[in-house]
């Protein structure tokens, strides 16, 4: 008889196994309202010292940990620009867990505009009760805003929006920006009613959410 191993098998592990809820966030906006820029921002920590238009859609991800739990936050940065936007649009809806609202506060177009953007959110079928915000960028050009805070807080009000005014570019604001996302990532997790997404980023079915209470306001995370 060889001498060796003792012929057993190696034992199988007994943890158990973990799964990663994953949040899947849309950014919509204007082309040129910072979309990318926040989610570089939020994502990797850094502004992108260039960007171009974005062509489709641009996939993001970031884990983080809220209450022990490590939650894959998934942010979708879509083009501005509807001839970007047809082919890709049905898909960029699906499945959406929370919404975020880009406008430039140095450009009122982009804020009445906004109207345009939750008409086409309503259109895909996202329903109401999924958490939406609203996000005011480029705040650190306080010489040129044109979309005072009570403009926009009245507009955030009127849709059941949290408001965050921001500054992807601005080192002093990446707390805020990460705030607008762990926001609803902690509203998320709060509802025991979400799906578990495998690792591997399979969907679960799709389901309502109900919106944390509270109103409207520039706001950290609620929970």
């Amino acid at each position: 008889m060889a001498a060796g191993g003792s012929g057993r098998l190696p034992e199988q592990s007994l943890e158990p196994y973990v799964q990663t809820r994953i949040f899947k966030i849309i950014v919509i906006g204007d082309s040129n309202v910072g979309k990318t820029c926040l989610t570089f921002r939020f994502c990797g920590g850094t502004f992108p010292d260039k960007t171009e238009a974005t062509i489709g859609v641009d996939f993001r991800e970031k884990t983080v940990e809220i209450e022990g739990e490590r939650i894959k936050v998934q942010v979708w940065d879509t083009a501005g620009q509807e001839r970007f936007r047809k082919s890709m649009v049905e898909h960029y809806y699906r499945n959406v867990h929370a919404v975020v609202f880009v406008y430039d506060v140095t450009k009122m177009a982009s804020f009445t505009n906004l109207k345009t953007w939750i008409e086409e959110c309503n259109g895909h079928a996202v329903p109401a009760l999924v958490p939406r915000v609203l996000v005011g960028n480029k705040c650190d050009l306080k010489d040129l805003i044109q979309v005072p805070s009570s403009m926009a807080l009245k507009f955030a009000d009127a849709h059941n929006m949290l408001l965050f005014e921001t500054s992807a570019k601005d080192p002093k604001e990446s707390q805020n920006v990460d705030a607008i996302f762990m926001c609803l990532a902690c509203r998320l997790k709060a509802q025991r009613s979400l799906p578990c997404r495998e690792l591997d980023g399979r969907p679960g079915q799709a389901r309502g959410l109900q919106p944390a209470q509270g109103t409207g306001g520039k706001a950290s995370c609620p929970c």
